[in-house]
């Protein structure tokens, strides 16, 4: 007759398991959270990231108070900004009119001379609206001022030092303005900052260019283009 053999486990067996898997699962949680700190850490991208805004964009317009309309250079400058405004905004702008100065009836008389000028850059009349600012002093002649909504890219603010540059004994990690610099640099030179979002739809192909492939293509020839190398080049001996 066989014996039926029990295995028991005393209450310190038992604290002592319970304590393990507890040690065990703050060990998982605890390697989680020290991956992503190091990450943050060793990656400048995500302690200087580059931020995608829509910001202003303005245009300011000194108006004499003898001023009766707009001629010359400033109204290039207008049909500019305007095309500015399409190719970096919605196309619309918006013209604020200062209210209460001492060229107050200055500004009005030029306000239909500046919507002329923004039309001839590509705008239609729906995309030019009018409101008035209020001025404090009466005898100020205040400028009237073009403004439209565009997308911008920044990184910083830069020059961050909350510690040693040399870093932690012991620590392979960068210092906290590592990077700053060259996210700023590419924010600032990216011509439209929505290609930092997604990419840009492709272009139209060259007609002319694909019939010539498809036709050498045809009649079994080369559908490269000819490159000779080293012309206009000369190496000195």
């Amino acid at each position: 007759m066989k014996t039926k053999k029990t295995v028991r486990i005393s209450a310190v067996s038992k604290s002592a398991l319970v304590i393990a898997g507890c040690l065990v699962m703050v060990g998982c949680q605890n390697k989680t959270q020290s991956n992503a700190e190091l990450l943050a850490s060793h990656d400048y991208r995500y302690r200087h990231p580059i931020v995608i805004t829509e910001e202003p964009e303005t245009l300011d317009l000194p108006i004499g108070q003898n001023t009766r309309n707009l001629h010359g250079p400033i109204e290039g400058t207008i049909t500019a900004f305007a095309v500015d405004s399409r190719r970096n905004g919605n196309g619309a702008v918006e013209i604020l009119v200062p209210s209460g100065g001492a060229n107050e009836a200055a500004v009005h008389a030029v306000t239909g001379d500046i919507k002329h000028a923004l039309q001839r850059g590509g705008l239609s009349r729906s995309k030019i609206s009018t409101r008035t600012y209020a001025v404090q002093d009466p005898k100020a002649e205040a400028p009237i001022r073009l403004s439209y909504s565009a997308m911008q890219a920044t990184a910083g603010p830069c020059g961050a030092w909350p510690r040693n540059i040399g870093g932690g004994i012991g620590e392979n990690t960068e210092y906290e303005n590592f990077g700053c610099a060259t996210q700023s640099n590419l924010a600032a030179m990216v011509a439209n900052p929505s290609d930092l979002i997604t990419p840009r739809a492709s272009g139209p192909s060259d007609q002319a260019r694909r019939a010539v492939v498809i036709e050498n293509y045809r009649k079994g020839q080369t559908t490269a283009g000819t490159f000779t190398e080293g012309v206009g080049a000369e190496v000195s001996e």
